[in-house]
């Protein structure tokens, strides 16, 4: 377990040293932003298109993996509502609060660690799961808002919807490297050299990003950050764990990674979503905030315990 927390400390030694950069005032919010932006459209997208042109579709999807990562997820996601109802918030507010229970920072933190800890077999299982977490909870939380504001349903959420998911680099660069491999298109040379010189540029520019955002944020109402921290660092992966081992009995490769990042902590898109529609963004920046630093201890214990899987 030692050996996993030495291996996972520089990853949020990055995440640190953004953070004082932030704190210090020597690195903007504006400079965050550019660089945020950067990740997010050109070094990520770069890295998730080279990963999926080098594989096919039919390699990585496994539904047995989508539904034990959904099923367990959903779990969590409905006992976040409850708990979220019973102390009288409003439906917005309660979905805001189940979407920072179960969605985590997969695509800046869990591919470019995940992949680099457990190998890049474990890249197939992450986009999975990134998937999930985009298609499904990125919707669900949109629906919920947006429908409890309007008082129904309405064609505008749902092109709302398309339209975000189809402007999303992530989904684009998956989507565009599954089509890449299913054409049989090689790579060339100069373009794979490309890919794999920006793609690398993604782990320690997506680590400070998350760091420097991080010194913009605060602890307000830590005991319901608490919570949700909990709910992500503990109660996500226990239920994934059950459902991907003893409910869908996964193999210990795949069972081992959606684990892993589900122990992921609070994506920080989840925040972006409270800000745009103004909901509870507070909140959520707190979660944030208190899950990614516990995240350095709770995520070497999981990832150490996973390691026994496989």
């Amino acid at each position: 377990m030692l050996g996993v927390f030495f291996q996972t400390l520089p990853f949020f030694l990055v995440i640190g040293l953004g953070y004082g950069a932030g704190r210090r005032g020597f690195f903007s919010p504006e400079g965050t932003l550019w660089l945020t932006r950067f990740v997010f459209y050109f070094a990520l997208s770069a890295m998730l298109f080279r990963f999926s042109a080098n594989l096919t579709l039919a390699d990585v999807l496994d539904w047995s993996v989508v539904l034990a990562y959904l099923s367990a997820s959903l779990v969590v996601y409905l006992l976040a509502t409850i708990v979220a109802m019973l102390r009288g918030l409003r439906v917005a507010e309660a979905a805001i609060e189940a979407q920072c229970a179960v969605v985590g920072n997969v695509g800046f933190l869990g591919v470019p660690m995940l992949a680099m800890l457990m190998g890049e077999a474990a890249i197939g299982p992450v986009m999975l799961v990134l998937a999930v977490d985009l298609l499904v909870f990125g919707s669900l939380v949109v629906i919920l808002i947006t429908g409890a504001r309007d008082g129904r349903m309405s064609p505008a959420i749902l092109r709302s919807i398309g339209g975000g998911l189809i402007r999303n680099p992530m989904i684009v660069a998956i989507a565009a490297g599954f089509l890449w491999s299913g054409l049989a298109l090689p790579i060339p040379a100069p373009m794979n050299a490309f890919l794999a010189l920006l793609g690398g540029a993604a782990t320690p520019c997506a680590l400070f990003a998350i760091g420097a955002s991080l010194a913009e944020k605060t602890a307000e109402r830590p005991h319901v950050a608490a919570w949700l921290s909990s709910c992500k660092l503990v109660l996500h992966p226990a239920a994934v764990a059950v459902s991907a081992l003893w409910v869908f009995e996964l193999p210990g490769y795949a069972a081992a990674v959606v684990i892993a990042a589900a122990a992921l902590p609070v994506a920080g898109n989840v925040f972006i979503i409270a800000q745009s529609y103004g909901v509870a963004p507070r909140r959520v920046s707190s979660a944030i905030f208190l899950s990614t630093g516990a995240a350095l201890i709770s995520v070497s214990v999981v990832i150490g315990w996973t390691a026994t899987l496989y």
